[in-house]
């Protein structure tokens, strides 16, 4: 036990922090293990490699993305706004040189130096417009709704050309969370509703492979070149009819050796088929009381910067987590998206500990002269 008395920088980091938000992520993190081993095996197998390849793999990043958790939760506002500042400048920069150099994977360049950066940039992202959004709010001698308005076009506009559409998608709605939050007149929100229909309609219209599987979503008979574009979605529903309730056990699932997808966006549906509904019901209240602490938390905030940060933040983690599960059954068309701390990834995975140790920087009680002291452009 660490003493109420004791003044280290630990004692009043755990004394500080939110141990709900804690408890939840630590909770999420050791079932990604878990489930990892259930889902991983006979992907790795497949590809001819040992059968913990991709277990020992997440473990490795999941230590990664502890480190960075743990660190980032240690930054005070200031800091939190200066690291995401430069987490997004590389990160764009990343972007860019992956339109230009980066190696084509399923039709998008979003890879290079084996990561993908626009995993970074999203953390990155939420943190400058919550800054953005709150300083327009307080202070009238500051455009912060302004540089808001910019930064979000500057941010899609290369995924787009990627093309990356969950990505895009996910940072459009946490930036419209956060526009709603700074209490801006609703014909604005109206406005930006519309843009986001139309962006859709010409993404729909002009980008063949989102056509493509906003068509076989609507229609799954329809023919033509990517007719095995439901393979995935309708192996992952069968795997949940195959679970039941209960599960078939641990390891003993065997749609999952069909599943390509079944360590990565899919895990959800091995869960289903392995552990049964009950058990994802289960992971579905995990992911709920994170969002909805976060969000309580949030709300209790005195610093406009840190309740629009942690707001933005859990609303990413939410909405992130909510199409991949919608995915997975069959309620929306497939994004390519992974579930925070379920599913494998390394790029994923660690940016997952930068913006949830974002997180929990912003949500740590604070003395009241603190949280009253002045905010630099900083």
């Amino acid at each position: 036990m660490v003493s109420r008395a004791e003044r280290s920088p630990f004692a009043d980091w755990w004394w500080t922090v939110d141990r709900w938000l804690l408890s939840g992520l630590g909770a999420l993190m050791v079932l990604g293990i878990v489930l990892t081993m259930a889902g991983s095996p006979a992907v790795a197998e497949r590809l001819g490699l040992a059968s913990f390849h991709f277990v020992n793999r997440q473990v490795f990043f999941l230590g990664l993305c502890a480190v960075a958790l743990v660190g980032c939760s240690f930054l005070p506002p200031r800091y939190v706004r200066r690291t995401a500042l430069l987490l997004y400048i590389g990160g764009m920069a990343l972007v860019v040189m992956a339109l230009l150099y980066g190696v084509e994977v399923k039709g998008s360049k979003r890879w290079i130096f084996g990561i993908q950066p626009s995993e970074f940039v999203k953390p990155a992202f939420v943190i400058i417009a919550a800054w953005a959004f709150s300083e327009g709010a307080r202070r009238r001698d500051v455009p912060g709704t302004l540089l808001a308005m910019g930064l979000l076009p500057m941010t899609v506009i290369p995924l787009v050309m990627q093309p990356d559409i969950g990505q895009t998608i996910l940072i459009s709605t946490v930036w419209a969370a956060l526009f709603f939050m700074a209490g801006l007149h609703y014909l604005w929100v109206a406005g930006i509703g519309g843009l986001g229909v139309t962006a859709v309609f010409f993404a729909y219209r002009y980008i063949a492979h989102v056509r493509a599987r906003i068509d076989k979503f609507l229609d799954p008979t329809a023919g033509g070149v990517n007719a095995s574009d439901t393979f995935q979605v309708d192996t992952a529903m069968d795997s949940f009819i195959s679970g039941g309730w209960f599960g078939k056990g641990p390891g003993e699932g065997t749609l999952k050796r069909i599943l390509p997808d079944s360590h990565t966006d899919f895990i959800f549906a091995v869960t289903g088929e392995e552990f049964g509904v009950l058990f994802c019901m289960v992971i579905v209240l995990i992911f709920s009381i994170v969002v909805l602490r976060g969000l309580y938390v949030s709300s209790k905030n005195e610093d406009p910067f840190c309740r629009f940060a942690a707001a933005g933040l859990v609303v990413l983690f939410g909405v992130q987590s909510a199409i991949n599960m919608a995915v997975n059954l069959h309620l929306m068309p497939a994004k390519g998206m992974t579930l925070p701390f379920i599913s494998y990834g390394g790029s994923s995975m660690i940016s997952l500990g930068i913006g949830m140790g974002f997180l929990i920087a912003v949500t740590r009680r604070r003395p009241r002269a603190e949280i009253a002291r002045p905010v630099s452009a900083s």
